[in-house]
């Protein structure tokens, strides 16, 4: 999700430090949680189907990147790991080939988690949209992470989508870096079209489009203005209006999120009627639930 090298980049374990905490909260113990839209989701539990109702007291976590405490980031492995986990929801970043297939990959870049470098030395720096899908296939996108994850493959959307139906899962679908991909909310709702993503069950309660690109948002709400949506980032508070038209979350850093920002948000009501809603992200290792709920966000992508 972080948009360039430069952020602060946490260790893949590390990272998920805040969510490991937040789902023993969420999910292991009797407080239950809602997804995005406060609407009853369903999770397993030891393998075995359980309801998950509302509370507001305590934060929803969903998977960045798949459960990547556990397993490669944005890997059916990591998918299943959330799953296994109770997580509902997970998060993913979706990017486009030479040849126009779509993948789940974070950075625009290939070489720190797969091992491009070594089969394609010489074409630095590597990137996403220089590779053709059949190249990426080639990778080994697991083996950085630990041995047992090795010969673990770069997913397509499509093979993602599958897995996620497989577990009953809901997605937070990041449209990475578009300005290098002119036309990918168009193809990238075409791809969920035909995968039934965009049928009333997904679009109530499973499917959320977010961006730090605010333009793509609109552009999604414009082409299905039925789908739910979300901007990446911390705007002011005089164009949280505006956005309101067309965005139904607002997915800021979590030290950017005061909770007077916090009440402007929440006193804004998005395309579908509902409350806007904040999910926020790089919440810390130490993040309690309390903290997390004083700061007024309904939710944690961690």
């Amino acid at each position: 999700m972080l948009r360039s090298s430069a952020r602060i980049r946490r260790s893949p374990r590390a990272a998920a430090g805040a969510c490991a905490f937040l789902v023993t909260a969420a999910v292991a113990s009797s407080a239950l949680a809602s997804g995005p839209g406060g609407r009853t989701e369903l999770a397993t539990r030891g393998g075995t189907v359980v309801s998950i109702r509302a509370d507001h007291r305590t934060p929803f976590v969903i998977a960045h990147r798949g459960a990547s405490r556990y397993a490669p980031e944005n890997t059916l492995a990591a998918v299943d790991a959330a799953h296994r986990r109770g997580l509902v929801w997970v998060e993913n970043d979706v990017q486009r080939t030479k040849d126009g297939r779509l993948v789940v990959l974070h950075d625009t870049t290939l070489n720190r988690t797969t091992d491009a470098a070594k089969v394609f030395p010489h074409r630095a720096p590597w990137r996403v949209r220089d590779f053709t899908a059949a190249e990426i296939a080639r990778l080994d996108a697991g083996r950085w992470f630990g041995a047992r994850f090795a010969g673990a493959r770069v997913p397509t959307l499509a093979d993602y989508l599958r897995r996620l139906d497989r577990n009953h899962q809901g997605l937070l679908l990041e449209l990475k870096a578009p300005e290098d991909y002119p036309g990918i909310e168009a193809q990238t709702l075409r791809e969920l079209r035909a995968h039934g993503w965009l049928d009333r069950a997904h679009l109530r309660g499973r499917l959320v489009i977010q961006s730090f690109c605010v333009r793509c948002v609109k552009r999604v709400h414009t082409l299905m203005p039925r789908v739910r949506t979300g901007i990446l980032g911390r705007p002011p508070v005089s164009r949280l209006r505006r956005y309101a038209r067309f965005a139904d979350q607002i997915n800021p850093r979590m030290s950017e999120v005061s909770s007077r920002w916090a009440r402007a948000v929440h006193r804004l009501r998005g395309p579908h009627g509902r409350r806007l809603e904040i999910y926020a992200w790089d919440v810390g290792a130490r993040a309690s639930v309390r903290a997390v709920r004083a700061r007024g966000v309904e939710g944690v992508i961690d």
